[in-house]
């Protein structure tokens, strides 16, 4: 799944956004969700935890271990579905769909498009069916929006 969006932003805040807790927390999750935990620890071979908590209040906790960072330039993670204290889970066994792996690698890239904008593009690999490619960019597509919001962008 390949995701682009432009930001009325400069490269840094876009990243900031990404690697702070606490703007993390502001915008991770699609529209409607919150996001109660943005446990940050993003070096390479750190591991962030962060959940997303859906409007019914159902809780999706990830964790996202950074195999490359580039500062303002590229973030590059592995993904895990995990329990609240972090113990990876099956997809499916949250009612994921099973196209969703185990672990999806995501490539997250920062462009500095002028003074005050920022091409992000994410990257994420090894879905095994078109509809849950879909349904991973529509999730993507509004945690970015309410990234833009969040930045005033």
């Amino acid at each position: 799944m390949v995701l682009s969006y432009r930001f009325d932003a400069p490269v840094e805040r876009v990243w900031q956004a990404w690697i702070d807790g606490e703007q993390v927390r502001q915008w991770w999750g699609p529209h409607d969700f919150s996001a109660p935990v943005a446990n940050m620890d993003v070096r390479e071979g750190g591991t962030s935890l962060v959940c997303m908590r859906s409007p019914d209040g159902h809780d999706l906790y990830n964790t996202w271990t950074y195999q490359t960072i580039v500062p303002k330039q590229r973030l590059e993670f592995i993904q895990h579905f995990v329990d609240s204290d972090g113990k990876q889970i099956e997809p499916t066994a949250i009612g994921l769909p099973s196209g969703i792996p185990n672990a999806v690698r995501h490539v997250i890239t920062f462009e500095g498009t002028g003074e005050a904008e920022t091409e992000l593009t994410v990257t994420e690999y090894g879905y095994t069916s078109d509809d849950v490619v879909e349904l991973s960019r529509l999730g993507m597509r509004q945690v970015l929006e309410k990234l833009a919001a969040s930045l005033g962008a």
